[in-house]
């Protein structure tokens, strides 16, 4: 019946230091729908940027900044990943440590965004 993720909502408190956050860290696209709304573009499926007082209807109950927990899987070695946030001076919370991923054992790394959400990027160990 489901095929995949087409977005996912991350309530955030800034617009602007999220996108800054996700472009230049992560290395998504962003494409603006509007001045609060901004799709974060991850191969076939994107983050969609709100902020905690979004107009936007419907939307969860409780949107909340700092309760997302995500994994995404990077191209690049984790090696070459760690190198690029030590150069941002963005802190690595843990890792690289052993994981296991939806289809099979992974090696992850662990940051937070601006909003202290979690971010888990992750390189399969095929």
């Amino acid at each position: 019946m489901l095929t995949g993720l087409d977005h996912l909502v991350v309530t955030v408190t800034d617009i602007g230091r999220a996108v800054d956050f996700y472009t230049r860290v992560l290395g998504l696209e962003a494409r603006y729908q509007e001045a609060e709304r901004v799709d974060l573009v991850m191969g076939d499926m994107a983050l969609r940027l709100h902020r905690t007082d979004t107009p936007s209807s419907p939307k969860a109950s409780y949107p909340t900044p700092g309760s997302i927990d995500l994994c995404v899987r990077s191209v690049l070695p984790l090696q070459e990943v760690q190198a690029h946030l030590d150069t941002l001076q963005i802190p690595v919370e843990e890792g690289p440590v052993p994981r296991r991923g939806v289809q099979g054992p992974i090696t992850s790394l662990y940051l937070r965004d601006p909003d202290g959400n979690l971010i888990e990027i992750c390189r399969p160990l095929r």
